[in-house]
Parts: structure tokens; sequence; C-alpha cells
């Protein structure tokens, strides 16, 4: 006996599960077209355009001419690679940081090799503090702390990076004000910081408009690099915290953009 189904009589999804079953078909085939997913899934393809604006903003997938495109994976090194290199800088930057903070402040903190050198020294020092992370080594070496309360955010897990990306994310540090964040980068140039780890740069934005107090820790061999996507201007962050002064021509933009460069001796 066979049974018809009328697919017009199916329940419509919701936002949140149409644009993860968007993602779900970019892990199938590399591309999608808007009148394809408009069809799919009955709305209009306006609808569709904004869910794959949104999933683009997030650093989930590539916009291309009537529709979008998987993410292609660079070559840049994993979360353990980078915390295995440049150990020495990284930890005087982590440090330096982590004298900034008050204590009772609240925080957000990226995920990063470098940011996770933040985490242990305020985790040593024991400095009272609450922190919003997408990071789960960040948020495993605060938990080591008696005195910080650590929140994690929920989101789509980037195995390689240990970390949660995505609109799930985004939407909850857009829910949250804090005192200031402490983010990493892949490069740094007089455009801005800008980030190569897929998903990373939407995370590192939100962050940006929900402190009072932005602070970017980033090597010197990170200077004058620029990443896939651009994480914002060098006026949205208070200071630039790295192992060695910039050049003249980022260290010029730096001050003109009025942010502080400090350097971790």
């Amino acid at each position: 006996m066979s049974i018809d189904v009328d697919l017009e009589t199916r329940p419509k999804l919701r936002k949140q599960e149409r644009r993860k079953q968007i993602l779900l078909e970019l892990r199938l085939r590399p591309h999608v077209r808007i009148s394809e997913l408009a069809d799919r899934f009955r709305v209009s393809t306006e609808t569709i355009r904004r869910d794959l604006e949104k999933l683009s903003s997030d650093g989930l997938l590539d916009r291309a001419h009537g529709g979008a495109s998987a993410l292609v994976s660079g070559q840049y090194p994993t979360f353990d690679e980078r915390a295995a290199a440049r150990v020495e800088e990284r930890e005087r930057i982590g440090r330096l940081a982590a004298h900034l903070v008050q204590p009772g402040e609240t925080l957000m903190v990226d995920s990063g090799s470098t940011t996770l050198q933040l985490a242990r020294f305020l985790a040593f020092d024991g400095t009272p503090c609450t922190v919003i992370t997408n990071s789960f080594p960040v948020a495993m070496t605060l938990g080591q702390s008696e005195t910080a309360k650590v929140i994690v955010c929920p989101g789509d897990y980037l195995p390689s990076e240990s970390a949660v990306i995505g609109t799930d994310t985004t939407e909850f540090l857009a829910r949250h004000s804090v005192d200031r964040c402490l983010i990493g980068a892949s490069g740094i140039s007089e455009g801005g910081p800008s980030e190569t780890v897929r998903g990373f740069a939407a995370i590192k934005r939100a962050m940006l408009r929900q402190s009072t107090e932005s602070h970017l820790l980033i090597d010197g061999q990170k200077f004058g690099r620029k990443g896939l996507a651009q994480v914002g201007d060098l006026s949205d962050m208070t200071s630039v915290i790295c192992d060695h002064a910039p050049a003249e021509e980022l260290a010029n933009s730096l001050r003109q953009s009025n942010v502080e460069v400090l350097v971790a001796r």
C-alpha cells in the first residue's frame, strides 16, 4: 500500500532549525542555491537570503552568486599547534593582560593560545571575576580558581579549536554586557584586527560590541598580517597587548585611533 504525503502540509521550520538544515546541506554538497532552498523550506527567497547573510556574518559559510558555498579549510595551525609555539612570548602577554583585570570585574574571553595564558594567570593570581567564554580550555583553566565564576557559551563545537562558534554563540554574547573583553586575532594591520579560523571573527565582533573596554592580545609576529575575515577597526579597541612594539606605520595608525600599546617585557 502506498501513502501519498502532501508536502504542503508539513509544518514550516523555525528560523534556527532552518539555518541548521542549510549548514547540514552544505556538508553534503559544496554549493546551494537560494531558489532551491526557498522551495525546500517553503519560504521566500528574501527569507533565505537573510538566512545566508546571517550565517555568513557568523563565519559559517561563504556567500556566492545566487546562493552559498561551504567554507574551504585553510592551512592555519590548529589550537594545539599554536599553543606549543612562542610560549614565552604568550606567557608575558597573558601575565600583563591579567594585571589589567580588577577584582569583581566581568569579562569576555575568546578562544586562543594567548588568551589561554591570560586565563592561567587569572587563575594563579586568584582574581575574583566573572568570565564568559567560548573556549573550553579557557573555561577549564579558570575553573581551577575558587574565585572565578565561568560561563560557557552555547554553540556549534569546533574540534580543532576546542571552542564553540555560530549563531547560538553570538546571540548568547549579545544578551550580556561586561566591563572588558580580551581577545586574540590571526593578524593586525592598519585596517584593524582580522581572523583566519572560521567563525571566530563573528565571536570577536560580538565581544567587542558588548564590552566597555576591549583588549587585543597578540604577539608581534602577527603585525602586518591580514586574515580572511575582518574583526573590526583599530578604533574598536582600547589597547593592544603585545611582546614587542609594532613598526612605525602600524604604530602611527594605532596612535591615531587612540589605541594604547602595552608591551609585555
